[in-house]
Protein backbone atom coordinates (compact mmCIF):
# COMPACT_ATOMS: atom_id res chain seq x y z
CA UNK A 1 0.00 0.00 0.00
CA UNK A 2 2.74 2.16 0.47
CA UNK A 3 3.83 1.67 -2.62
CA UNK A 4 1.09 3.93 -4.40
CA UNK A 5 1.26 6.95 -1.78
CA UNK A 6 3.27 9.42 -0.50
CA UNK A 7 7.36 9.53 -1.57
CA UNK A 8 7.37 6.16 -2.65
CA UNK A 9 4.39 6.36 -4.98
CA UNK A 10 5.98 9.29 -6.57
CA UNK A 11 8.88 7.42 -6.63
CA UNK A 12 7.59 4.49 -8.30
CA UNK A 13 6.22 6.70 -10.99
CA UNK A 14 8.53 9.37 -11.81
CA UNK A 15 11.50 7.93 -10.49
CA UNK A 16 14.57 9.42 -8.46
CA UNK A 17 14.32 12.38 -10.08
CA UNK A 18 10.76 12.69 -9.92
CA UNK A 19 10.66 12.09 -6.41
CA UNK A 20 13.62 14.65 -4.86
CA UNK A 21 12.26 17.34 -7.26
CA UNK A 22 8.89 17.32 -5.52
CA UNK A 23 10.60 16.66 -2.18
CA UNK A 24 12.55 19.87 -2.63
CA UNK A 25 9.92 21.87 -4.38
CA UNK A 26 7.20 20.91 -1.73
CA UNK A 27 9.44 22.26 1.24
CA UNK A 28 11.18 25.26 -1.01
CA UNK A 29 7.50 26.45 -1.64
CA UNK A 30 6.09 26.20 1.52
CA UNK A 31 9.20 27.75 2.96
CA UNK A 32 8.92 30.72 0.58
CA UNK A 33 5.31 30.70 1.15
CA UNK A 34 5.42 31.19 5.14
CA UNK A 35 8.23 33.95 5.06
CA UNK A 36 6.17 35.94 2.17
CA UNK A 37 3.53 36.07 4.88
CA UNK A 38 6.50 37.01 7.54
CA UNK A 39 7.54 39.71 4.96
CA UNK A 40 4.30 41.21 4.03
CA UNK A 41 3.39 41.31 8.05
CA UNK A 42 6.79 43.36 8.74
CA UNK A 43 5.99 45.46 5.82
CA UNK A 44 2.75 46.25 7.15
CA UNK A 45 4.13 47.04 10.77
CA UNK A 46 4.05 43.61 12.77
CA UNK A 47 7.33 42.41 13.72
CA UNK A 48 6.05 38.86 15.41
CA UNK A 49 7.74 36.73 13.09
CA UNK A 50 11.03 38.23 13.52
CA UNK A 51 9.96 38.24 17.87
CA UNK A 52 9.25 34.76 17.44
CA UNK A 53 12.60 34.05 15.02
CA UNK A 54 10.21 32.54 12.35
CA UNK A 55 12.16 34.68 9.50
CA UNK A 56 14.73 31.80 8.38
CA UNK A 57 15.05 29.89 5.49
CA UNK A 58 15.43 26.37 7.77
CA UNK A 59 11.79 24.82 6.43
CA UNK A 60 11.97 22.72 10.29
CA UNK A 61 11.24 26.18 11.89
CA UNK A 62 8.31 27.08 9.17
CA UNK A 63 6.79 23.20 8.72
CA UNK A 64 7.83 21.06 11.94
CA UNK A 65 8.95 17.14 11.89
CA UNK A 66 5.02 16.18 11.50
CA UNK A 67 4.66 17.94 8.03
CA UNK A 68 7.87 17.22 6.95
CA UNK A 69 7.04 13.25 8.03
CA UNK A 70 3.48 13.39 6.17
CA UNK A 71 5.51 14.92 3.46
CA UNK A 72 6.76 11.42 3.05
CA UNK A 73 4.77 9.42 3.93
CA UNK A 74 1.21 10.98 1.94
CA UNK A 75 2.74 13.27 0.09
CA UNK A 76 0.60 15.91 2.20
CA UNK A 77 2.57 19.04 4.40
CA UNK A 78 1.96 22.62 5.68
CA UNK A 79 3.67 25.29 7.10
CA UNK A 80 2.85 28.32 9.44
CA UNK A 81 3.75 31.87 10.23
CA UNK A 82 2.70 33.67 13.57
CA UNK A 83 1.24 37.36 13.01
CA UNK A 84 -0.76 39.86 15.15
CA UNK A 85 -3.62 41.61 12.70
CA UNK A 86 -3.62 44.20 15.43
CA UNK A 87 -0.35 45.10 14.57
CA UNK A 88 -1.17 45.55 10.57
CA UNK A 89 -1.16 49.87 9.93
CA UNK A 90 -3.98 48.94 7.71
CA UNK A 91 -6.11 47.38 9.82
CA UNK A 92 -8.49 45.07 8.58
CA UNK A 93 -7.63 45.44 4.74
CA UNK A 94 -3.59 44.76 5.80
CA UNK A 95 -5.08 41.02 6.04
CA UNK A 96 -5.52 41.10 2.51
CA UNK A 97 -1.93 41.61 1.77
CA UNK A 98 -0.28 39.76 4.56
CA UNK A 99 -2.59 36.41 3.71
CA UNK A 100 -2.37 37.27 0.24
CA UNK A 101 1.12 37.06 0.05
CA UNK A 102 2.15 33.52 0.22
CA UNK A 103 0.04 32.38 -2.49
CA UNK A 104 1.42 35.41 -4.53
CA UNK A 105 4.60 33.76 -3.77
CA UNK A 106 3.68 30.22 -5.02
CA UNK A 107 2.44 32.13 -8.49
CA UNK A 108 5.86 34.06 -8.86
CA UNK A 109 7.64 30.32 -8.58
CA UNK A 110 4.73 28.41 -10.73
CA UNK A 111 6.00 31.59 -13.26
CA UNK A 112 9.52 31.23 -13.27
CA UNK A 113 9.14 27.51 -13.28
CA UNK A 114 6.81 27.12 -16.51
CA UNK A 115 9.33 30.31 -18.21
CA UNK A 116 11.79 27.84 -17.68
CA UNK A 117 9.98 24.68 -19.69
CA UNK A 118 9.51 27.07 -21.94
CA UNK A 119 13.15 28.20 -22.08
CA UNK A 120 14.38 24.21 -22.14
CA UNK A 121 11.73 22.94 -24.79
CA UNK A 122 12.26 26.12 -27.16
CA UNK A 123 15.95 26.14 -27.26
CA UNK A 124 17.00 22.24 -26.89
CA UNK A 125 15.93 18.95 -28.92
CA UNK A 126 14.49 16.97 -25.71
CA UNK A 127 14.10 13.38 -26.33
CA UNK A 128 11.60 11.81 -23.57
CA UNK A 129 13.13 8.35 -24.23
CA UNK A 130 16.43 9.63 -23.24
CA UNK A 131 17.68 10.28 -19.60
CA UNK A 132 19.97 13.31 -20.02
CA UNK A 133 21.12 16.41 -17.93
CA UNK A 134 18.47 18.76 -19.80
CA UNK A 135 15.53 15.83 -19.43
CA UNK A 136 16.21 16.41 -15.62
CA UNK A 137 15.95 19.98 -15.42
CA UNK A 138 13.10 19.98 -17.68
CA UNK A 139 10.75 17.41 -15.14
CA UNK A 140 12.23 19.70 -12.32
CA UNK A 141 11.14 22.23 -13.76
CA UNK A 142 7.35 20.88 -14.36
CA UNK A 143 7.21 19.34 -11.48
CA UNK A 144 8.04 22.90 -9.58
CA UNK A 145 5.50 24.59 -11.86
CA UNK A 146 3.08 22.07 -11.00
CA UNK A 147 3.49 22.27 -7.39
CA UNK A 148 3.54 25.88 -6.76
CA UNK A 149 0.18 26.80 -9.17
CA UNK A 150 -1.85 23.92 -6.90
CA UNK A 151 -0.46 25.25 -4.19
CA UNK A 152 -1.24 29.11 -4.78
CA UNK A 153 -4.95 28.57 -6.28
CA UNK A 154 -5.50 26.22 -3.34
CA UNK A 155 -3.96 28.31 -0.37
CA UNK A 156 -6.93 30.91 -2.12
CA UNK A 157 -9.89 28.87 -1.58
CA UNK A 158 -12.14 30.97 0.53
CA UNK A 159 -12.85 29.41 3.13
CA UNK A 160 -10.60 28.87 6.64
CA UNK A 161 -8.07 27.85 7.61
CA UNK A 162 -6.59 28.91 4.21
CA UNK A 163 -5.53 31.95 3.05
CA UNK A 164 -8.15 32.90 0.92
CA UNK A 165 -10.62 33.36 3.28
CA UNK A 166 -8.17 35.94 5.31
CA UNK A 167 -8.47 38.20 2.09
CA UNK A 168 -11.91 37.82 0.96
CA UNK A 169 -12.28 38.64 5.29
CA UNK A 170 -10.24 41.92 4.38
CA UNK A 171 -13.22 43.22 1.83
CA UNK A 172 -16.29 41.91 4.19
CA UNK A 173 -16.68 42.83 8.07
CA UNK A 174 -19.68 39.99 7.58
CA UNK A 175 -17.40 37.02 6.24
CA UNK A 176 -14.89 38.25 8.82
CA UNK A 177 -16.75 37.87 11.41
CA UNK A 178 -18.64 34.31 10.14
CA UNK A 179 -14.51 33.64 9.77
CA UNK A 180 -13.55 34.78 13.73
CA UNK A 181 -16.94 31.91 14.86
CA UNK A 182 -15.45 29.59 17.06
CA UNK A 183 -17.76 26.59 14.88
CA UNK A 184 -16.12 27.63 11.98
CA UNK A 185 -12.62 27.45 13.13
CA UNK A 186 -13.27 24.10 14.55
CA UNK A 187 -13.82 22.78 11.27
CA UNK A 188 -10.50 23.92 9.71
CA UNK A 189 -9.11 20.79 9.49
CA UNK A 190 -11.83 19.03 8.43
CA UNK A 191 -12.31 21.33 6.06
CA UNK A 192 -8.77 20.77 4.91
CA UNK A 193 -8.92 16.64 4.55
CA UNK A 194 -12.13 17.38 2.09
CA UNK A 195 -10.79 19.95 -0.21
CA UNK A 196 -7.90 17.48 -0.44
CA UNK A 197 -9.79 14.75 -0.57
CA UNK A 198 -12.89 15.43 -2.74
CA UNK A 199 -11.18 15.70 -6.02
CA UNK A 200 -11.08 19.77 -5.81
CA UNK A 201 -7.29 19.52 -5.33
CA UNK A 202 -7.14 17.50 -8.14
CA UNK A 203 -8.96 20.14 -10.62
CA UNK A 204 -7.20 23.34 -9.17
CA UNK A 205 -4.32 21.34 -9.97
CA UNK A 206 -5.19 20.89 -13.69
CA UNK A 207 -6.60 24.03 -14.24
CA UNK A 208 -2.97 25.69 -12.71
CA UNK A 209 -1.04 23.30 -15.28
CA UNK A 210 -3.23 23.79 -18.13
CA UNK A 211 -2.46 27.25 -17.75
CA UNK A 212 1.47 26.96 -16.41
CA UNK A 213 1.98 24.74 -20.54
CA UNK A 214 -0.13 27.19 -22.43
CA UNK A 215 2.71 29.95 -21.05
CA UNK A 216 5.43 27.66 -21.38
CA UNK A 217 4.23 27.08 -24.65
CA UNK A 218 3.81 30.81 -25.81
CA UNK A 219 7.85 31.05 -24.18
CA UNK A 220 9.02 27.85 -26.43
CA UNK A 221 7.35 29.57 -29.51
CA UNK A 222 9.30 32.66 -29.01
CA UNK A 223 12.66 30.97 -28.05
CA UNK A 224 12.60 29.08 -31.19
CA UNK A 225 11.63 32.32 -33.13
CA UNK A 226 15.83 33.52 -31.69
CA UNK A 227 17.01 30.30 -33.09
CA UNK A 228 15.62 30.53 -36.19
Amino acid sequence: MLDDIGIFGIYNSMGFVGAASFVFWAVASITLHELAHGWAAIWQGDDTPRVYGRMTPNPLVHMGVYSLVCLLLVGIAWGSMPTNPGNYRWGRRGRIVVSGAGPAMNVLLAFLCWTAVGLIAGLSDLDPEIDSPMRRAFQFAVIGGSLNGLLALFNMLPVPPFDGASVVAGFSRTYYRWMHDPRVQGIGLFIVLVAMFSGIAGLLGGAAEVAGMAWAGVVAGLAGLTQG
